[in-house]
C-alpha cells in the first residue's frame, strides 16, 4: 500500500510540473461538451509530464460537472471518440486484398480500437486516475437506462476494466479488529446483504473465534475493498441468519467447527458491475480457510433469494403455470397481505417447492436462471442444497423472499462437473431435497433439462 501512495505521489509532482508546460486557451471549467477539447488535446499530446497534467485537469474538471454536464460528456465520448469508420473500412479492404500480409491486419488492429479507450488508458495516468475512472464508470451505468446508445462507451470501460483488475492484480487480506478504521468504515457502508447496525456489530462478525471477513484490494484504490466476504464457523449447516447475527449466542471454538458458512458478499464499487471478483474470492478463502482449519469438511452458503417474490406476484398477476396447481385460493389471498408481513406455516411446502421451482426451471434467456444469486453460486460450479423457510425474517428478508433463504454447497469434488455443465447447457445441480419438492410442481414444455442431482 505504501508503494501505491509513493507512486500517486510520484504522479502528482509530475502532474504539477506538467501544468506549468500547458498553455493551452481552454475553459478552466469546461462544460461536458466542452471538456472533448480537453481529452482531443491529452490524446494528440506526447510530453508525459503535460500528459499526466491534461489527465488530472480532465478528471478534475469531470468532477466538478453537474449530472446534465456529465450526460452531455459521455454523449461527447460516444460521438467523438469511437473508430473512425472509414478508416476500418479502407483497412479492411486492404485485408481482404492481401489476407497474409501481417502489416494491414495491425493496420485493421488499431483503427478498429475506439479512441476513448486510449482517451481512458491516458485518463489513468493522473494521481487517483483509477479510482475517478471507477466512479466516472458508475455515473456512466447509471445514465444507461434512458440512453442506450451509450453502452458502446460502456463496453469500452469495461473491457479495461476487466484487465486492469485481472486477478492476478487483486490481493486478498483478512478483515479484524487490528484493521485501519478507514478499511472498517467502508465495511460497514458497503455491507449490501445484512446491514452492520454499529461498531459492535461489526466486531461480533470480524472479532470472535468463530467468525471470519476477508476482502480484495487492488493496488491502486489502496485502502478501498472490491468485494468482501462474511463466513460463519459452524457445526452444521444453518437453516437461517439470525442465530448468526445474533448478539447473544455461545461462541463456537474454531477447532470445534465442521462448516464454513458464507453468509454475505458485498460487490463494494459499482462501477466495476460486470467485473467478476466473487468467484476467485470464494475459491481463495476455502483454500485459506482448510490450510488454517483442516477440520472444516463442509463449505456452503447461506443465500438471499432476491427475485423470488417479484417473480412470484407477476406470475400470479398473470396466472403462469404452474401457479394453479400450487396456489390455492387461500394461498393467494396470504400472498396479498402486506410485505412485511410473515406468512403462516400452512404456507411453508408450497412456497418452498415454488421457490425451488423459480431456481431451477426459470430461466433468463433459456438457460441461466433468473435469480442474480443463483446465477453467482450455480455457476461457480456450487449445488443448490436446500430451501429454507422462515430464514430471514427482517423486513428485506419478507419482502425479497417471503423470509426464504437457501443453502448453495461447494462440495469440492464436484464443483468443476457442475460448473461445466451449467456453462454448457445450463443445468442446474440441486440436492435430493430440492428434487423432491420439485416433483409437486408439474413440468412445463417450455423448461430446460432437469436438474441434475
Amino acid at each position: 500500500m505504501n508503494r501505491s501512495s509513493f507512486f500517486n505521489d510520484l504522479l502528482a509532482s509530475i502532474a504539477e510540473q506538467g501544468r506549468h508546460l500547458l498553455d493551452l486557451r481552454r475553459e478552466r471549467n469546461p462544460s461536458g461538451r466542452a471538456l472533448g477539447e480537453l481529452c482531443e488535446a491529452l490524446l494528440s499530446g506526447r510530453g508525459e509530464a503535460s500528459g499526466v497534467a491534461l489527465a488530472r485537469d480532465v478528471l478534475t474538471s469531470y468532477g466538478a460537472l453537474s449530472v446534465e454536464e456529465r450526460l452531455a460528456f459521455f454523449q461527447e465520448l460516444h460521438e467523438r471518440f469511437g473508430p473512425d469508420r472509414e478508416k476500418v473500412e479502407a483497412a479492411a479492404r486492404a485485408v481482404i486484398e492481401a489476407p497474409d500480409d501481417d502489416a494491414r491486419l495491425r493496420q485493421l488492429h488499431a483503427v478498429s480500437e475506439p479512441r476513448r479507450q486510449e482517451l481512458i488508458r491516458r485518463l489513468n495516468l493522473a494521481p487517483g486516475g483509477t479510482s475517478a475512472l471507477v466512479r466516472m464508470r458508475k455515473d456512466l451505468i447509471d445514465a444507461l437506462r434512458a440512453n442506450p446508445a451509450l453502452r458502446e462507451v460502456d463496453r469500452d470501460f469495461e473491457h479495461l476494466f476487466s484487465s486492469w483488475f485481472n486477478r492476478g492484480f487483486l490481493v486478498m487480506r483478512r478483515i479484524d479488529w487490528s484493521t485501519p478504521a478507514v478499511i472498517l468504515e467502508r465495511i460497514i457502508r458497503y455491507e449490501a446483504v445484512h446491514a452492520i447496525s454499529d461498531w459492535n456489530d461489526l466486531r461480533r462478525r470480524i472479532d470472535l473465534a468463530d467468525r471470519r471477513l476477508y476482502a480484495f484490494f487492488h493496488p491502486a484504490l489502496v485502502d478501498d475493498p472490491l468485494i468482501f466476504v462474511e463466513v460463519a464457523l459452524t457445526r452444521d449447516i444453518p437453516g437461517a441468519i439470525p442465530p448468526i447475527l445474533a448478539e447473544e449466542r455461545d461462541e463456537l471454538a474454531a477447532a470445534d467447527a465442521g462448516t464454513a458458512v458464507f453468509y454475505s458478499i458485498s460487490n463494494c464499487q459499482e462501477g466495476l458491475r460486470g467485473i467478476s471478483f466473487g468467484n476467485f474470492l470464494i475459491k481463495q478463502v476455502v483454500e485459506e480457510l482448510r490450510r488454517d482449519l483442516p477440520n472444516l469438511k463442509t463449505f456452503v452458503t447461506l443465500s438471499p433469494v432476491p427475485g423470488f417474490r417479484a417473480w412470484l406476484t407477476s406470475a400470479l398477476e398473470s396466472g403462469e403455470p404452474p401457479l394453479p396447481a400450487l396456489v390455492s385460493d387461500e394461498l393467494r389471498d396470504m400472498l396479498g397481505t402486506g410485505a412485511d408481513a410473515p406468512l403462516p406455516e400452512t404456507a411453508r411446502e408450497p412456497l418452498r417447492a415454488l421457490c425451488a421451482y423459480y431456481l431451477v426451471r426459470e430461466k433468463r434467456g433459456g438457460q441461466r436462471p433468473l435469480d442474480p444469486v443463483a446465477r453467482f453460486h450455480l455457476g461457480n460450479g456450487a449445488r443448490l442444497e436446500r430451501v429454507n423457510w422462515n430464514a430471514d425474517p427482517s423486513r428485506n428478508g419478507l419482502r425479497q423472499s417471503y423470509g426464504l433463504m437457501v443453502n448453495y454447497l461447494y462440495d469440492l469434488g464436484d464443483i468443476e462437473k457442475n460448473h461445466e455443465a451449467f456453462a454448457a447447457n445450463g443445468a442446474v445441480a440441486a440436492a435430493s431435497g430440492v428434487t423432491r419438492l420439485l416433483k409437486s410442481v408439474p413440468e412445463q414444455k417450455k423448461q430446460t433439462p432437469d436438474p441434475v442431482a
